[in-house]
């Protein structure tokens, strides 16, 4: 056995806790947190400014329109899954004050989903951007 040998393998071995169900649990939500189309609610149908919204209901992400689902996408919901989901993974509690360390966060989030996570993140208002750092947000919903 040579000492390359132990080198090669981790180059093909896969992450386990990314199979969790928590983890699986929330890339799906991801994947599910978004319908196709534009918004449909009366206040897009009538023609509203989103600038006006304090939420975004429409996105253009993976070359789609897409909107958010109202009702599976508040930011109480969306933090729900995301802390069974880091509890599993990284085996610590989220942080619920403060600074949001995206880096980890996206250890285990499919490559795919980045964009959708980035959207829905201060969509739901869960968190927001502030000169570059992601902050998490009182949720009173």
């Amino acid at each position: 056995m040579s000492a390359e040998e132990p080198l090669i393998a981790d180059l093909f071995e896969v992450d386990k806790r990314l199979s969790l169900k928590p983890v699986v649990d929330f890339n799906n939500y991801l994947r599910n947190a978004f319908a196709e189309g534009p918004c449909q609610c009366h206040r897009c149908r009538d023609g509203g400014d989103q600038n006006s919204y304090s939420h975004q209901h429409n996105f253009t992400l993976e070359g789609r329109a897409l909107n958010r689902r109202f009702a599976t996408t508040a930011g109480s919901d969306v933090l729900l899954v995301l802390k069974k989901a880091w509890l599993s993974y990284h085996k610590e509690d989220l942080n619920l004050v403060g600074a949001l360390d995206l880096a980890k966060l996206k250890t285990f989030t499919d490559a795919a989903l980045h964009e959708r996570l980035l959207a829905l993140l201060p969509a739901s208002g869960l968190a927001r951007e502030v000169d570059g750092q992601w902050l998490l947000q009182a949720q009173a919903d």
